[in-house]
């Protein structure tokens, strides 16, 4: 009777955890490239000639789904109802890649397509991204580093800033994807020299 009772309020105690939690944002935010590439475009590379994005690392702050806001040097807060569909790495690492292949006409893989032929391999870490209330900008500050087998490692430093005219999710969040389209564009630039 008393592994019963245990049991459902077990269940009882799953159940609700289901059903409550914090409530779920109005909206989400996510990337997109300003001009992709056009779809319904196949293209080939000779073996080595591909590029491999990964997914870049980044630092316990933006381990979220929050946008932060970098009061400080050593202070960071997060905007109040700013909630991306998935933390930023993946999505910048995406950005990336559609902008490398619209730009360049290379053949871009993601990590989980490097095993056919990584060719150039792009890594590199994304230190920030968010809103500067100082400044008044969106900054996204990108390291990154590519590999080229026998040619060695070249690495680089992209910066953006954007103007934004409040500190609502609404000014912030476009902001954020003209500054990540900005660095995406300086990498492609890069890569293809």
């Amino acid at each position: 009777m008393h592994l019963k009772a245990v049991t459902g309020a077990l269940l009882a105690f799953f159940v609700s955890a289901c059903l409550g939690g914090p409530p779920v944002p109005d909206q989400l935010f996510t990337l997109a490239a300003e001009q992709p590439r056009p779809p319904a475009a196949p293209r080939t590379a000779a073996q080595g000639a591909a590029i491999t994005v990964v997914e870049p690392t980044v630092p316990q702050a933006l381990r979220t789904n929050r946008v932060p806001v970098y009061v400080t040097d050593t202070s960071i807060q997060y905007l109040e109802d700013a909630y991306w569909v998935e933390n930023p790495g993946p999505l910048f690492g995406r950005l990336v890649g559609e902008v490398i292949a619209a730009r360049t006409g290379r053949v871009v893989l993601d990590s989980r397509q490097f095993t056919h032929d990584p060719g150039t391999r792009l890594t590199g870490e994304l230190l920030r991204f968010g809103f500067d209330p100082a400044r008044m900008e969106a900054v996204a500050l990108y390291d990154a580093a590519i590999a080229r087998g026998e040619a060695g490692i070249a690495t680089n430093r992209f910066e953006a800033r954007v103007p934004v005219a409040d500190a609502s999710p609404a000014a912030v969040a476009p902001a954020l994807n003209r500054a990540a389209n900005d660095v995406a564009e300086q990498v492609a630039v890069w890569v293809g020299q």
